[in-house]
């Protein structure tokens, strides 16, 4: 696809730094390059030492730097169009005169975000799934993120998805061999283990979407609230699972009134701890929005942490035990002011939310006594169904789930055993599943999410 303008962008991090990487990508990018250097192109794929200069400096001498230039003519490029890598000195004046030098050339502009992919994907360089498994691999804090985007990357997902769509397609083509051809004389064994055929393709889909949501959690991190009671020391658990002072810690009840965020990598995977604010009735309107977002992050967490004060043990504040729905850890902070009688038998078998009894924990966030066990659950928890072994592509956004339920659906309208009397509705349902599996790659016409996909991405990819 030609594009009408080269563009270009930073493409390394943010001065300053040693080296910055200014790609250009479009049909001017040698025109570019020649102009920049005074030279001939460079040898194709070859780190060549380029003396970087004003074009507009006329007669005079004006080199913006010394520096690396790479050429990749087109198509065998990232994006394939022509494309220049410079690489230059990483100083925020450096980066400035360059990036000056090329605005000044007609036709040539800033690059929007995630506009060099989304070119290689026009280009037929990059599938939609590879395209945001780039995305993945740049955000990627912990190791087992950047395994699910290396995976996403290498084709994993879209060669499963291209293989169900190749699938879909073949029967198909054979329902419609007997749609157009029905007074012809055609096999009569054609359709023949069709409706076996489909129910395969349907339970091998159902299995990928009934997956806990682990590629999703793994992508997005594991949600854990804290809650619980004004002054049972939630924010004080938060700062010593921290290390560091993240929220601020009173004895004045109704401290924390917002959520407070706090992102982990617990053993590689990313966890979001957030510190809400104490369950309580209040006549404050402040503190009253604060409890209100406590409830709502309290049942969109993953993981519940729910805490109460050690001290007062057996009493338990009702609202909190209240909240100890799905996945829950009971945790007794404080526990340097326990008297004897909280012992672990004791408190596993009367700690008991709306669902049952739950795991509890001693601790003291004072003397950090119970933290090692504590952690172990929670990664214990956050780990559980996450399969990060390296054959595993597990789906990894909303948007293909959505795509595959709506594949499903088209699929479980065809009747089974097969209808001879009605091919014409069951090639439309094989045409829908086959488009709604193709939208997640792309093969199809995708047009109205390329600007949501690509909008993700940083300025310079």
């Amino acid at each position: 696809m030609d594009f009408p303008d080269t563009i270009f962008a930073l493409a390394s991090g943010a001065p300053p730094a040693g080296i910055a990487v200014i790609r250009i990508s479009g049909s001017q990018g040698g025109q570019v390059l020649m102009r920049l250097s005074g030279k001939p192109l460079p040898v194709p794929r070859m780190a060549t030492r380029t003396r970087f200069m004003r074009p507009d400096a006329g007669d005079k001498d004006i080199v913006l730097d010394d520096g690396i230039a790479i050429w990749f003519p087109g198509p065998q490029s990232f994006t394939g169009e022509d494309v220049v890598e410079l690489h230059i000195h990483g100083g925020r004046a450096s980066i400035e005169a360059v990036a000056s030098a090329l605005s000044g050339f007609e036709g040539v502009r800033m690059a929007e975000p995630g506009e060099f992919t989304r070119r290689a994907f026009e280009n037929g360089k990059l599938d939609l799934t590879r395209a945001e498994a780039l995305a993945d691999l740049v955000s990627a804090e912990t190791e087992a993120q950047r395994h699910q985007a290396q995976r996403q990357f290498s084709g994993a997902l879209a060669d499963r998805y291209d293989g169900w769509r190749q699938d879909l397609v073949a029967m198909l083509a054979h329902v419609e061999t007997v749609v157009d051809f029905a007074d012809e004389e055609i096999p009569k064994d054609l359709l023949e283990g069709l409706d076996n055929k489909i129910l395969r393709l349907k339970d091998q889909i159902t299995q990928h979407i009934d997956d806990n949501r682990q590629g999703e959690r793994l992508r997005d991190g594991f949600e854990i609230a804290i809650i619980g009671a004004p002054n049972v020391g939630k924010s004080s658990l938060l700062n010593a699972l921290a290390r560091r002072d993240v929220a601020i810690v009173s004895e004045t009840a109704g401290t924390t009134r917002d959520v407070v965020e706090l992102h982990l990598n617990l053993g590689g995977l990313p966890v979001t701890l957030a510190d809400t604010a104490g369950i309580r009735d209040s006549l404050d309107k402040v503190e009253e929005e604060g409890i209100r977002r406590a409830l709502v992050r309290a049942e969109g967490a993953d993981l519940r942490l729910a805490v109460f004060d050690a001290a007062t043990w057996p009493d338990l504040n009702p609202a909190t035990v209240a909240l100890m729905m799905g996945e829950t850890i009971a945790v007794f902070n404080k526990g340097d002011l326990a008297d004897g009688n909280l012992t672990a038998n004791a408190k596993r078998s009367d700690i008991k939310g709306p669902l049952g009894p739950v795991p509890a924990f001693v601790v003291s966030a004072l003397t950090g006594n119970g933290f090692d066990a504590l952690l172990d659950a929670i990664k214990s928890a956050a780990s559980k169904g996450i399969d990060v072994s390296p054959g595993s592509a597990p789906l990894t956004r909303m948007r293909h789930r959505t795509a595959l339920v709506e594949a499903l659906e088209a699929l479980d309208r065809i009747e089974t055993p097969m209808r001879a009397d009605s091919p014409e509705l069951l090639a439309e349902d094989l045409r829908l599943a086959a488009r709604a599996v193709g939208r997640i790659t792309g093969t199809v016409d995708v047009e109205d999410v390329l600007d949501l996909i690509f909008s993700e991405f940083c300025i310079g990819k």
